[in-house]
């Protein structure tokens, strides 16, 4: 665990919305390619249900990411995720967007990336995480390091995180999908 700026722990009272990467934070970063060229991920299930469980608990989730593949927007659309940014050729862009659209200061929001197009949201936002295995310039300027690797189930760390210390975890919604 890393203080860029002061006590973690302090700083998940103050969030309010989630913002992701997808390659290297939901998956692993490995990607195969089917014969037709369409790339697939593993992604896993245990961030699957902590997104769920947070949309249904209200809180935005925002996936901003390079790639643009349709199985990604199908499985987040399908988990409540409305806010997905693929192509995101410029990530700070599609993050003023979001804040703009839920009326969110960068400091309500926590952002998990793990690589170099992420760095200049990373900066700004109020909580700045990343996975185990992310880029060493990631890591330097995040609040906190995941002990998980990206695809393990680093974004339920995260998520869970936040909604136990805000009183929303393991309540009557958990139970269900």
């Amino acid at each position: 665990m890393r203080n860029r700026m002061g006590n973690f722990k302090e700083k998940l009272t103050d969030i309010k919305a989630f913002a992701f990467d997808v390659d290297g934070v939901f998956s692993c970063g490995t990607i195969f390619m089917l014969n037709d060229g369409e790339p697939v991920r593993s992604i896993n299930i245990k961030d699957g249900y902590a997104v769920q469980y947070a949309v249904k608990k209200k809180y935005p989730i925002a996936l901003i990411t390079g790639g643009n593949s349709q199985a990604v927007k199908t499985r987040f659309q399908a988990l409540g995720v409305t806010d997905i940014y693929l192509r995101s050729v410029n990530k700070m862009d599609d993050f003023k967007d979001y804040l703009f659209k839920y009326d969110l200061k960068p400091e309500e929001i926590l952002y998990m990336g793990d690589d170099i197009p992420d760095y200049e949201v990373m900066k700004i936002a109020g909580l700045a995480t990343c996975p185990y295995d992310a880029a060493t310039e990631i890591k330097a300027i995040s609040h906190y390091i995941s002990n998980i690797k990206g695809g393990e189930g680093c974004v339920r760390d995260v998520i869970e995180q936040v909604l136990r210390s805000q009183g929303n975890w393991m309540d009557k919604d958990a139970f269900s999908w």
